[in-house]
């Protein structure tokens, strides 16, 4: 279903070119691959030069760097069109974690780790992961929970700890670990985040975690412990003690990203469905044709529609300097369910050809589900929201004048 958003021209421009590379290079290569994947890193070693040919690869990140130069209000209608295939992400190279952990050195890194990281990443040569997330009795959703700490022992940071949910860890080359650095203050201003080569002494991978997840791409998460790892002085990533400023930084504009790639799943997931609806005939007529489902498939569509432009409007306000921290949770929170409610339809409308892996709906399905917990679960971004809307300037007075009281 087309809406039209008032994106730029370039925006518009950039996501057609996306469109036509996804239809006709990366939808093909996951057809062949459905239900007996991953894809070959070589395939997609393949398609990220037609990316490139096609000036579509990387273009959130400056063209100094090795990518698009683009505005990220601009890239975001293409990260749309990217996620209506999982491998159209990793294709584009705007695929997490490494599109969220670019961006933070392209932010905060100095020209050292610039030229270290940065631009292999960009390359598509190294991967990253980032390193926050603990087990139990640690950092997850109240990341006051920190556990690794980082101490100076002379010209070298010495990190202790234990994470767990590294996605991509087990595969990094690169480890944005966020550790205490100052254990006397507050996490939120005694937090830093160090770079750690996966390969430096003391770094174990204890093992990949098993998970729900799709099968025609590879997708990790990693329980690592860093026990005793030095790492030199200047790989500490932006200044020190300010880790939780800076993943903000990160996580804003990757909340965003995220809602994009996951609408494009589910509007290609919506496509699916009514094209077999039209087909599929049952009880006399075409499931098209009834009137349930096509009110079920009428509110996902104005769902989606409200979730894109929520979307938007939070990345424009953060293309202007802005935070948008309010407009950007309640971005994520809505679009994360609504994909997942759109993703369940588009299952059920095609029933068991659904849940096969014939169709790339059962991999869109295991992937869902964790929109509503990474980047921050759902309750995490409503406790945000409803903190604001209780704030002494947001709550009216005078309005229960008229109330009987004792």
């Amino acid at each position: 279903m087309v809406v039209e958003y008032e994106d730029s021209d370039t925006a518009s421009e950039l996501r057609e070119t996306a469109h036509e590379f996804v239809q006709n290079e990366v939808i093909p290569v996951e057809r062949e691959y459905l239900g007996d994947g991953p894809v070959p890193h070589e395939k997609i070693a393949d398609l990220r030069d037609i990316a490139q040919e096609r000036g579509i690869y990387c273009p959130q990140i400056d063209e100094e760097f090795g990518g698009g130069g683009y505005d990220f209000r601009d890239v975001l209608p293409l990260f749309e069109e990217a996620g209506k295939s999982l491998l159209g992400q990793a294709a584009m190279r705007v695929d997490a974690p490494d599109e969220g952990n670019m961006h933070t050195l392209e932010m905060f890194g100095t020209d050292e780790q610039q030229e270290e990281w940065l631009k292999p990443l960009v390359a598509g040569e190294v991967r990253s992961g980032f390193s926050m997330t603990e087990p139990m009795q640690g950092a997850g959703s109240d990341p006051k929970m920190m556990q690794t700490t980082a101490e100076k022992d002379g010209d070298e940071w010495v990190i202790d700890g234990h994470k767990w949910w590294t996605t991509q860890g087990d595969e990094a080359d690169l480890l944005l670990v966020m550790a205490r650095t100052d254990m006397d203050a507050h996490p939120y201003s005694g937090t830093s985040i160090i770079l750690v080569p996966a390969d430096a002494d003391g770094v174990e991978i204890v093992e990949p975690t098993p998970h729900l997840g799709p099968s025609v791409v590879h997708e990790s998460h990693a329980e690592i412990r860093y026990d005793n790892v030095r790492v030199p002085e200047e790989n500490l990533l932006g200044p020190e003690n300010e880790g939780f400023a800076i993943a903000q930084e990160r996580l804003g504009p990757a909340r965003l990203t995220h809602c994009m790639r996951f609408s494009g799943m589910a509007e290609r997931a919506l496509g699916i469905a009514k094209e077999y609806m039209q087909e599929r005939t049952a009880f006399d007529e075409q499931l098209s044709e009834k009137q349930a489902q096509r009110f079920a498939i009428a509110e996902q569509e104005t769902k989606l529609h409200a979730a894109r432009t929520m979307t938007r409007h939070a990345a424009e306000k953060i293309s202007r300097g802005e935070q948008a921290r309010i407009e950007v949770a309640m971005s994520k929170y809505y679009t994360a369910n609504v994909v997942q409610e759109t993703i369940d339809l588009a299952v059920q409308a095609c029933g068991a050809s659904g849940i096969s892996r014939h169709l790339p709906l059962a991999d869109f399905y295991e992937s869902v589900r964790a929109f509503r917990i990474i980047d921050g679960a759902d309750e995490v971004h409503k406790r945000s929201i409803a903190r604001e809307a209780f704030e002494e300037e947001n709550v009216p007075e005078g309005e229960l004048a008229n109330l009987p009281r004792y």
